[in-house]
């Protein structure tokens, strides 16, 4: 069986999308979760010392991305079926995994509070602009209720930590977009992540730095804060 490393749930974006796209196709692995702390920890299992991290057998598969592709050969449904829905999709999710740093280093993802930023920059406004517009195309080209059509694929996984992103920081989106959000965050796996983030016992110190220097939390709904 697979064996799937990731960081805590709270923080940790990048493993939140092969672990959804996993649980929500229903490939089995086994979730191996490791705190953030001491980066050299991670080298035990990771050759890059970052998560995620795919075991399967003598093979170690890092990156979201190449997992994505490993996954694929080995699984159907990780993309569409059909050639143009396919490309878009792998263009929209390469779009997300070497793009939008102002969303990322703004909004840093942290599923359990709620936050109101200090300041609204250029570039997150680009960025939240861009995604909008490429939500709303892939919506209305394949007629949803997914990224690439009628099924989760991929795509869908790159974009769930953005999810929980315009949760956190209330990030105002177009209607079809909004939608799309609530329809992601209803998701059973992201049900699953969502409650497990909450009860986590951990804080990372730079996480929550992180957060402070760009926003103001108005509600903390960690199992530590209660």
């Amino acid at each position: 069986m697979y064996q799937l490393f990731i960081a805590n749930k709270n923080y940790s974006s990048w493993s939140l999308r092969p672990w959804v796209l996993m649980r929500q196709l229903e490939i089995p692995f086994e979730e191996r979760l490791a705190p953030f702390g001491d980066p050299a920890d991670f080298f035990g299992f990771s050759p890059t010392g970052k998560v995620p991290c795919l075991i399967d057998g003598k093979t170690v598969v890092w990156d979201s991305l190449a997992i994505t592709e490993y996954l694929a050969e080995r699984h159907p449904g990780v993309w569409p079926v059909e050639s143009t829905p396919r490309a878009w999709a792998r263009c929209a999710a390469a779009e997300m995994h070497s793009g939008f740093f102002d969303l990322r280093g703004t909004c840093t993802m942290n599923c359990g509070v709620r936050v109101e930023l200090k300041a609204f920059p250029t570039g997150l406004k680009s960025d939240l602009a861009r995604i909008d517009a490429l939500w709303n195309e892939g919506l209305a080209r394949f007629g949803g209720p997914f990224l690439a059509g009628p099924d989760f694929t991929a795509v869908d996984a790159f974009f769930a930590p953005v999810a929980f992103r315009i949760q956190t920081y209330g990030l105002a989106m177009s209607p079809a977009a909004r939608q799309y959000v609530d329809r992601m965050l209803a998701l059973a796996p992201m049900q699953d992540w969502y409650a497990a983030a909450l009860a986590e016992p951990w804080r990372d110190t730079e996480h929550e730095l992180e957060l402070a220097q760009v926003g103001t939390v108005l509600q903390d709904l960690r199992m530590l804060s209660k």
